[in-house]
């Protein structure tokens, strides 16, 4: 099963993620990420253990007080690098975490293939962030109002956590069912 967690606050980001993370290992999963605004929006994801994920970002500058991190359990493609989460938007502006399953990710998917979008996982979760980013750019509004948008079109029991750059204190979370 999927683990979520995500910090803003005054302490280190990396560190709170990092110590929920390994808490939740008792879960099981396949791979494990985390988000974090560090002069810029920056992914540190890696499959296998949550230790393979320390041991990876260890020399990395992460001073930050806003993130999330995610330990996945696979749904959508195998358990490798890529489709570990968090994963990026289009843009590389947003970033999400997921936990459930979009049912409808596949119509949604085509319908991104065709204006563009590119993918680099074969996630659920990949498609997702592009559809809130692509209803942000088409309906200029904000990245509350995409995410609204977004969950009413998609089918499927979630909880989710997205973080933007260009929203340095805000992180979104919002879930379906019971997850």
């Amino acid at each position: 099963m999927c683990g979520i967690v995500a910090y803003v606050g005054h302490r280190q980001a990396h560190e709170v993620i990092i110590k929920g993370l390994k808490r939740l290992e008792y879960r099981g999963y396949d791979s494990t990420g985390i988000a974090l605004l560090n002069g810029g929006l920056n992914i540190y994801k890696k499959k296998g253990k949550v230790s393979e994920l320390e041991r990876f970002i260890k020399d990395e500058k992460l001073d930050s007080h806003i993130g999330m991190g995610h330990t996945r359990w696979a749904t959508h493609g195998e358990p490798n690098d890529e489709n570990a989460h968090p994963h990026y938007s289009a843009t590389k502006n947003l970033a999400i975490i997921h936990n459930g399953i979009i049912e409808n990710y596949s119509s949604l998917k085509h319908e991104l293939l065709r204006k563009g979008h590119t993918f680099l996982s074969e996630t659920d979760t990949e498609v997702f962030i592009h559809f809130i980013e692509d209803i942000q750019e088409n309906e200029q509004c904000s990245l509350d109002e995409a995410v609204r948008l977004a969950l009413t079109k998609v089918v499927g029991a979630y909880a989710i956590v997205v973080m933007s750059l260009n929203d340095p204190d805000l992180l979104i979370a919002a879930r379906k069912g019971s997850l």
